[in-house]
C-alpha cells in the first residue's frame, strides 16, 4: 500500500476545507493556536512511518489522553472500574449535565468528561504520584522521554472550569468521587494539557492497534482481551455524539480531542494521526475527519 502517495492525495482534497470551523476558543490557551495547521503521520506495525504536513508541531491532546487515563484506570482496576461508569455511547454533548443528572452520578463512558474526571479520582486515589505515573506512561508509549505537560494550557482550563466543576460536584453527589473536588480536576487537566506531535502521537497509539500481544509499558499491563475491548470502547464512544458518523465515514477505532488531534488505529496494520485546529459543532477536527475518511477510501481498508 502506496501510504505516502495517499497522504498527498488527501492533502489536495482536503483543500477546500481549510476555512470551515474554528478552534476551541472556550480555552484560551488554545484559542492562541494558528489554526490554518494540518498534520497526519502513519505508524505500521511493520516499522513503517509515512507523514505530511505539519506532523512534528506539537499540540495540546485534550480529550486524546482519555485513552491514557482508561489504559491505567483498567490496568489498576480491571472489570471493577465498570461499576463505576459504563461503556454505552452518550448521543449527547461530553460535557453533559442533563444526562449525569439522570442516570444517578454513573457517566455513560469512560470519554465524556465525567467518565475521565472518574478515572483522574481513581488514579489520584491509587497512585502516590499520578502526574509522574501518567507522563511516565506517555513518554514510554511514544518513545520520547521529551513528552510533557503544558501547564498554561491546564491552568487556562482550569481557570474557566465552571462547567467541569459542576460535573465534579454532581459526581462526589452521588458518591462517585472519592477524594478531594479541586485535586482530581487539577490532575484532570494536567492529563487533559499533555502535548504530543502527530508523529509521537501515532507512534503512542500503535500499542493499541497491535492485539497479538499483551500491553505492558511504564508498569501498566493489559491482556491483548483488554486491549481489544479498549478499542470497540473507542469505537462507541471516541467521538462523543459524533460517533456513529465516524464509525460510518471512517471506520476506525479512535479519540478526537478539541485541541483539533484524532489518533485512530486499524488493528493489526497501523495508528495514525492528524491534526487540525479547526473543530465542527460537535468538537471534532473539520480537517481530520475528512483525513481519516479519505484514508480508509483510498487505501479500501477498515475494520468493516
Amino acid at each position: 500500500m502506496n501510504y505516502q502517495q495517499i497522504l498527498e492525495s488527501i492533502r489536495r482534497d482536503i483543500e477546500p476545507l481549510k476555512c470551515e470551523g474554528k478552534q476551541a476558543d472556550y480555552i484560551p490557551a488554545l484559542a492562541a493556536v494558528d489554526p490554518d495547521q494540518w498534520g497526519i503521520c502513519i505508524d505500521t506495525l511493520d516499522g513503517h512511518q509515512y507523514k505530511l504536513g505539519d506532523a512534528n508541531v506539537p499540540f495540546s491532546l485534550q480529550s486524546i489522553s482519555k485513552v491514557f487515563a482508561l489504559t491505567m484506570a483498567l490496568s489498576l482496576a480491571g472489570d471493577d472500574l465498570w461499576q463505576r461508569m459504563g461503556k454505552e455511547p452518550s448521543g449527547t454533548a461530553f460535557n453533559s449535565l442533563i444526562q449525569l443528572e439522570l442516570e444517578h452520578g454513573k457517566p455513560r463512558n469512560p470519554f465524556i468528561n465525567a467518565g475521565a474526571i472518574v478515572m483522574a479520582d481513581l488514579l489520584v486515589e491509587r497512585l502516590s504520584n499520578p502526574e509522574q505515573a501518567f507522563i511516565n506512561l506517555a513518554r514510554d508509549l511514544s518513545g520520547q522521554p521529551s513528552i510533557d505537560y503544558n501547564f498554561e494550557v491546564a491552568r487556562s482550563e482550569h481557570g474557566v472550569a465552571y462547567l467541569n466543576t459542576a460535573i465534579a460536584n454532581l459526581l462526589k453527589y452521588h458518591g462517585n468521587i472519592v477524594g478531594d473536588i479541586d485535586r482530581v480536576l487539577r490532575f484532570y487537566f494536567m492529563m487533559c494539557s499533555i502535548e504530543m506531535s502527530c508523529e509521537q502521537l501515532a507512534h503512542a497509539f500503535l500499542a493499541f492497534a497491535n492485539h497479538r500481544e499483551p500491553f505492558d509499558h511504564a508498569g501498566f499491563r493489559l491482556t491483548a482481551s483488554q486491549v481489544k475491548r479498549m478499542n470497540a470502547i473507542m469505537q462507541t464512544c471516541g467521538f462523543y455524539d459524533e460517533a456513529g458518523e465516524f464509525s460510518y465515514l471512517v471506520g476506525l477505532p479512535g479519540k478526537s480531542g478539541v485541541g483539533g488531534g484524532i489518533a485512530a488505529v486499524f488493528p493489526g496494520q497501523y495508528s495514525v494521526a492528524v491534526w487540525s485546529p479547526r473543530l465542527n459543532a460537535k468538537g471534532n477536527s473539520v480537517m481530520g475527519l475528512k483525513s481519516l475518511e479519505l484514508l480508509t477510501t483510498q487505501s479500501r481498508q477498515s475494520i468493516f
